[in-house]
């Protein structure tokens, strides 16, 4: 039987040779801060690991790629996605970890699923997989970034909540279509801070 490691070393050398260099640079980042915060929380830190390594297996396809991939393998994609189509390689990109790579477990497929847009009531490996793609080292344009990293060691809700606040006044200045799972996750975690 394979073990998760060994997995792990395989999906790097295929990801390495499908993704763009800086891509995979990317998602081997993702990956280890998945794996920083997993230990912060007290989660398995290989199943973050894999989730963070594989958000972005999709990322090689363009949107419109994407679309007809999605359309192909019967993966319904809402009204806002197609709207705002740069989500949309995470919900492909979850069909892939699982019909391409292998992976059922059902957690690592949410996390990599809502990594771009969020949800309401994310669990725990889904809010690593969010804060991580944000946060990683080779990150560098958002402007709250040093307090954001400092954050996601303290209070994943609360960092959740910046983020998306963030993200959406980001979306709005530039006139940007919004993905409304965005929005809603946004209402979930605003709604958590007022309990």
């Amino acid at each position: 039987m394979i073990t998760i490691e060994e997995q792990i070393f395989t999906y790097r050398k295929q990801l390495k040779s499908k993704l763009e260099p800086m891509r995979y640079e990317h998602s081997l980042s993702v990956s280890y801060t998945c794996m920083a915060l997993a230990m912060r929380y007290g989660y398995d830190l290989k199943r973050a690991e894999l989730a963070g390594l594989l958000h972005d297996c999709a990322k090689r396809y363009g949107d419109n790629e994407l679309i007809v991939k999605c359309q192909k393998h019967n993966i319904v994609l809402t009204e806002g996605e197609l709207k705002a189509p740069a989500v949309i390689h995470a919900k492909y990109g979850a069909w892939m970890a699982e019909h391409k790579f292998g992976v059922c477990d059902e957690e690592i497929l949410s996390a990599i699923r809502c990594h771009t847009a969020g949800k309401p009531d994310m669990g725990t490996l889904d809010k690593i997989l969010y804060i991580a793609d944000y946060i990683e080292p080779r990150r560098n344009k958002a402007s709250n970034l040093e307090k954001m990293r400092y954050l996601a060691f303290q209070d994943l809700d609360q960092t959740m909540y910046e983020i998306l606040a963030g993200t959406l006044a980001y979306l709005k200045r530039k006139n940007a279509n919004i993905d409304p799972m965005t929005r809603q996750a946004y209402e979930y975690f605003e709604g958590l801070r007022n309990l």
